[in-house]
């Protein structure tokens, strides 16, 4: 099977994955109508072992602290695999499997699975991280960029969250929480029901962006695209809210989007 691109269709939908390309979705047709970004470093990447941005691209483990490479200075940012290439573990008409193993710069051996599943309506995406070896703090996401723009009609974005984190003068979070602001946004907030966020296309479609995770940030800076990005802990969660990956228990998340023609 090939690593560079695979296609799978479910009623009017079709999804693109291109595991060579750093295990992204890398394209989102519905009705004909391409919902996602295009470009090799657009689409919906996937955020792992951390998301956003990693303060100074330092964290620590017990306390071993790791430097991670300043892929956005001062920061770390987004996480490894997205820059790595992806392996196909199975293909259906609707379904793809592809895994990534963890390696430099990322100091900790792993494994991580990305499901793919669409259906006519839906597309859910799958993650986990995995160890055989030692424990290590991770953290799962997505990345997307809905394009804001479909056949000349601009999206209209919303939800309802029970705070915004206070984003400091570096970008991160100060550890306050306070009432959810006006936009344009490239801040992460709180939703303890779980995520769910709609964009709306007048007259054309409605798609709806959920997860039982409790973390979303949501971009809007860019004309060209809206991104809303499901994730299993804040920015620098690495620090401030790390999630344990263990021989015993690995890290799993799950997004989906759904839509419907309006």
């Amino acid at each position: 099977m090939s690593n560079d691109e695979i296609t799978l269709t479910a009623g009017e939908a079709e999804v693109t994955v291109t595991p060579a390309g750093g295990g992204r979705v890398s394209g989102l047709r519905v009705d004909g109508v391409q919902l996602l970004r295009q470009g090799e470093r657009y689409g919906c990447f996937p955020m792992v072992p951390w998301c956003g941005r990693t303060r100074e691209g330092r964290f620590l483990n017990g306390g071993v602290e790791h430097r991670l490479p300043l892929n956005a200075p001062p920061h770390a940012i987004h996480g490894t695999a997205r820059d790595g290439a992806w392996s196909v573990a199975r293909v259906t008409a609707d379904e793809a499997v592809i895994t990534h193993d963890l390696t430099d710069p990322w100091p900790y051996t792993g494994r991580v699975t990305q499901a793919v599943a669409l259906a006519p309506g839906s597309l859910t995406l799958t993650m986990s991280v995995e160890t055989y070896d030692s424990s290590f703090p991770a953290q799962i996401g997505w990345h997307p960029w809905f394009n804001r723009t479909l056949n000349g009609t601009d999206a209209d974005l919303a939800f309802d969250a029970a705070w915004q984190e206070e984003r400091g003068d570096d970008h991160l979070p100060t550890g306050h929480r306070v009432d959810p602001k006006s936009g344009p946004w490239d801040d992460c907030f709180g939703m303890p029901d779980g995520v769910d966020v709609t964009l709306t296309w007048p007259g054309l479609l409605e798609l709806k962006v959920t997860s039982p995770e409790k973390w979303v940030v949501v971009y809007d800076e860019q004309q060209e695209a809206v991104c809303v990005e499901p994730q299993t802990g804040p920015p620098n969660g690495l620090n401030t809210l790390p999630r344990l990956v263990t021989p015993l228990e690995p890290l799993e998340a799950t997004t989906t989007w759904s839509w419907r023609r309006l």
